[in-house]
């Protein structure tokens, strides 16, 4: 059941996808129709999922789900990694990828590998106040207070001084 974000629980599980480019317009309309489409099919074993979505910045697809209505199952997991498979494949966008780091750099939003981030960080081309997105957080609660934070209260700050 597709629930609008800003309607789900802080206790919602979330799951954060960012692309390694900005999606244009035209695909952000056609990806939004293909997570209206999952999000209200989405079940585990055929219970309904109470579930939603946000798209921020043109590249983070974040998925969000009420467990306190009818938890994730191995097979709905898989159901919405395998969804995300389609994504990358159909629109030419690595999603999956967990060893790069978006970032800030004014208004611009930047992507680099995770050893490129630790060599800018060596370098002071980033530092500990750089607005870094921490895709590790586990809930919507977290994700609205600790998912776009300086470098130093993320896990980034070991590469940071």
């Amino acid at each position: 059941m597709l629930v609008p974000f800003e309607n789900l629980p802080d206790s919602s599980r979330v799951w954060i996808y960012q692309a390694n480019r900005s999606f244009t317009t035209e695909e952000l309309e056609e990806i939004q129709s293909r997570l209206d489409q999952f999000v209200t099919q989405w079940t585990a074993h055929g219970a309904d999922l109470q579930a939603g979505y946000l798209i921020k910045y043109k590249r983070f697809i974040i998925l969000a789900l009420d467990q306190d209505k009818n938890a994730a199952t191995g097979c709905s997991i898989d159901a919405s990694v395998h969804f995300i498979q389609q994504l990358e494949k159909e629109f030419n966008v690595d999603l999956l990828d967990k060893m790069n780091v978006s970032y800030k750099q004014g208004e611009f939003i930047a992507y680099k590998t995770l050893s490129d981030f630790r060599k800018m960080a060596k370098e002071k081309a980033v530092s500990s106040k750089t607005i870094v997105f921490n895709n590790l957080v586990n809930n919507k609660a977290e994700f609205l207070s600790d998912w776009e934070v300086p470098a130093s209260e993320s896990w980034h700050k070991r590469f940071v001084s």
